[in-house]
């Protein structure tokens, strides 16, 4: 045989080798184009939706809440620092709240109930009415704070008739203030902030089922209290919930110690199967999820609320904070807690990642 017959087979073998590296080859490069594209795709979403937001969105307003309804506008309320009374304001986009105008929706009584420390209100869209969540006390008794509850039956909150729903009750008369809600496999929770006579300290987070929008039925099961050292400075205090639900898991964040520098989030996670009035079904975080960044000058950083970006894909939060750490004179009385908001993303376990506060200016891309 010749040696031609002999290479004729090893040839064929060697072109077939090369055929087949030269498509793989091709393939890597056009996977690795796909996902360049796709990465730039998700880039352009991202600057798209957060473009023109500049922190601090909107100044001097603490306990910021913002929630993105069906009609495609964001609504928002926080407390103002005089404590007497309850703006919304209303926009198409994030950007556009910080120049919305702020609408007074109610103010403070004169004397009696809801006439002092106007605090924390939140706004809620439950069954086609509007609600807002708040606390306040009393002229005569500054300290007797309780949970109120206003709604309205017109599609337009910020023209419609605002009709007080009077005091959300718990199972005590006690120090009661934060009052969030949620629905989850449809049973519709209110989850709040409460001091227990029999418990030392402030205020501990308290979960129960509601039966109207303004009132809660069967037991309320502690879920949370300052425990840990990042949670008892100044004072023994978690306050200011917000739930989140995703991932299979619900998660509520929270505010822990007084309302400096100290102040962050802690966040506790349940199953999205586990019976939320369980307070063993909660896991705490042992350790803070969000606090102060000297590096970036925020300090305080909490009292959050969670929301999305137009096309529903870039999870959002608002908090406040300040951009200085020593504060002059009682903190409470600083009107200097800033309205803030950033991205968020989430870890490969599926617990979010809130990163740290991104210095005052422009949103990083």
């Amino acid at each position: 045989m010749s040696s031609k017959h002999i290479q004729g087979p090893t040839v064929v073998r060697s072109m077939v080798v090369l055929q087949v590296t030269i498509f793989y080859v091709l393939l890597v490069v056009c996977l690795s184009g796909l996902a360049c594209a796709q990465q730039e795709a998700k880039s352009a979403r991202t600057d798209t939706a957060i473009t023109g937001i500049s922190n601090p969105l909107i100044e001097q307003r603490a306990d910021p809440w913002c929630m993105r309804h069906t009609d495609g506008n964001y609504y928002f309320t926080a407390t103002v620092p005089e404590y007497d009374r309850i703006e919304l304001r209303r926009a198409g986009t994030i950007a556009g709240l910080a120049t919305a105008e702020a609408k007074v929706i109610w103010r403070k009584h004169e004397k009696g109930p809801m006439s002092y420390h106007i605090w924390a209100p939140e706004i809620h869209h439950i069954n086609g009415k509007w609600y807002i969540y708040f606390a306040a006390s009393r002229a005569d008794a500054i300290w007797a704070i309780r949970m109120y509850v206003l709604e309205c039956a017109a599609a337009d909150p910020l023209v419609g008739e605002w009709v007080e729903k009077g005091q959300l009750k718990t199972h005590w008369e006690s120090f009661s203030l934060d009052a969030t809600t949620f629905e989850h496999c449809g049973v519709r929770y209110l989850v709040w902030a409460q001091h227990d006579p029999k418990i030392g300290g402030n205020t501990n987070l308290y979960i129960a089922k509601m039966d109207s929008p303004w009132s809660i039925k069967g037991p309320q099961v502690m879920i949370t209290k300052p425990e840990y050292p990042w949670e008892i400075i100044l004072f023994k205090v978690n306050e200011g919930p917000a739930a989140l639900i995703r991932n299979e898991r619900v998660f509520i964040s929270y505010s822990a110690s007084g309302t400096n520098h100290n102040y962050c989030m802690g966040l506790l996670t349940a199953n999205a199967d586990a019976n939320l009035l369980d307070a063993k079904s909660w896991k705490k975080s042992p350790e803070p999820v969000f606090k102060s960044s000297p590096e970036n000058s925020q300090y305080g950083p909490g009292h959050n609320s969670f929301t999305v970006t137009p096309d529903g894909k870039i999870d959002l939060m608002f908090y406040h904070a300040r951009n200085y750490k020593e504060i002059e004179g009682d903190p409470l009385r600083n009107p200097d807690r800033h309205t803030r908001v950033q991205p968020f993303g989430w870890k490969p376990d599926g617990t979010p990642d809130f990163s740290e506060p991104v210095p005052d200016g422009p949103l990083p891309k």
